[in-house]
């Protein structure tokens, strides 16, 4: 585990949220645009930050260190596909 992976992982995970949005809006026109648009930009925002995180200067254990931010981005990440699914829950209802 190493910044290269972890940069990798952050880039790949939340292109993927960022798609799924787009997918989302795309197929589904009962969805709110303003909803999805919101968890568009704090996908973005998510990424800014945890970027920052991987850039930090580290001192003490790389591993641990990398270890819990890769499981940050997961759970981070998990929260806003449950958001997502919440917005489709909902639009699927009206």
């Amino acid at each position: 585990m190493n910044l290269r992976d972890i940069k990798k992982d952050i880039e790949y995970v939340l292109s993927a949220f960022v798609e799924d949005c787009s997918v989302c809006a795309a197929v589904n026109p009962n969805a709110s645009d303003e909803k999805i648009a919101g968890l568009m930009e704090d996908a973005i925002n998510l990424y800014n930050d945890l970027r920052d995180k991987a850039n930090v200067k580290i001192e003490g254990s790389k591993k641990a260190y990398f270890a819990g931010l890769r499981k940050e981005i997961l759970e981070e990440v998990n929260a806003l596909y449950e958001k997502l699914s919440e917005t489709v829950k909902d639009s699927v209802k009206k």
